[in-house]
């Protein structure tokens, strides 16, 4: 009778444990694996373009010829640019042709970094900042307004293709806190930016969206009005004049 009872509660906690595994799997954003599918499978032509193949030649004169690989993650750059802000399968393949390594090392650069989208992204993808001085500001806030005013969940596409939001660790930008960045991928890789949009609030977010929906092109940078750059609010208070040389070094001369 134990047994029989142990081994109904085992089945049930497998099963448990695979409705939630499938569960989590639905969620995922497939950084840790690839499932074939119509349009991301290796059985797919994939090139760059004309005008980038020109790019990838002027990329490996950074490196020498027998240091190719080292060209790795400009040309993924490049390929998720051409593709419109995602790269496929066959894309990776196709650097990993150019750069004469086996298609698992491509793979593996592919899937580390976050800046790498393997599935597909808005026009626009929009990049909240989720490390601490952010959150400490407000980031949270900012990714609900953007996700209910695009009426999208995170990593999710809008359904006129325009928009995506996603989340990114640390830019560097902690100053002006909170802060999003935007890739815009609407005008290929020739009309590629990566723009980021400081000091903003929810309200400011939205704006930035309906701008961009129009066309238009946001003025970057800290969206305070009161600052300059990454400047105080109203000015600086101290330093405000020009260093003064210590006494026994000739600046001038050096």
């Amino acid at each position: 009778m134990l047994a029989r009872l142990a081994s109904q509660r085992f089945l049930e906690i497998r099963q448990a444990f695979r409705h939630s595994s499938q569960a989590f799997r639905s969620f995922s954003t497939a950084l840790n694996y690839h499932l074939d599918s119509p349009d991301n499978n290796p059985d797919l032509p994939w090139e760059f373009s004309e005008a980038n193949k020109a790019k990838v030649k002027e990329i490996l004169s950074h490196y020498p010829s027998n240091y190719k690989q080292s060209a790795v993650i400009p040309l993924l750059d490049l390929a998720q640019q051409q593709h419109g802000g995602w790269l496929p399968v066959s894309a990776m393949n196709a650097v990993a042709k150019v750069i004469e390594v086996a298609p698992i090392r491509v793979y593996e650069v592919a899937t580390f970094y976050s800046m790498f989208n393997r599935t597909k992204v808005g026009k626009y993808h929009l990049l909240v900042c989720g490390t601490t001085p952010c959150m400490i500001r407000g980031s949270r806030e900012i990714e609900e307004a953007l996700l209910n005013h695009l009426g999208v969940k995170r990593n999710e596409v809008t359904s006129d293709g325009l928009f995506s939001v996603g989340e990114m660790e640390c830019m560097g930008c902690c100053v002006n806190a909170p802060m999003i960045t935007v890739a815009d991928y609407s005008n290929g890789s020739e009309g590629y930016t990566y723009n980021y949009y400081e000091d903003v609030t929810p309200k400011r977010v939205v704006e930035i969206v309906e701008k961009l929906r129009r066309g238009e092109k946001p003025p970057h940078g800290t969206q305070n009005p009161q600052r300059i750059k990454c400047g105080p609010e109203g000015g600086n208070t101290t330093l405000l004049t020009d260093p003064k040389p210590p006494p026994c070094r000739d600046l001038d001369a050096c």
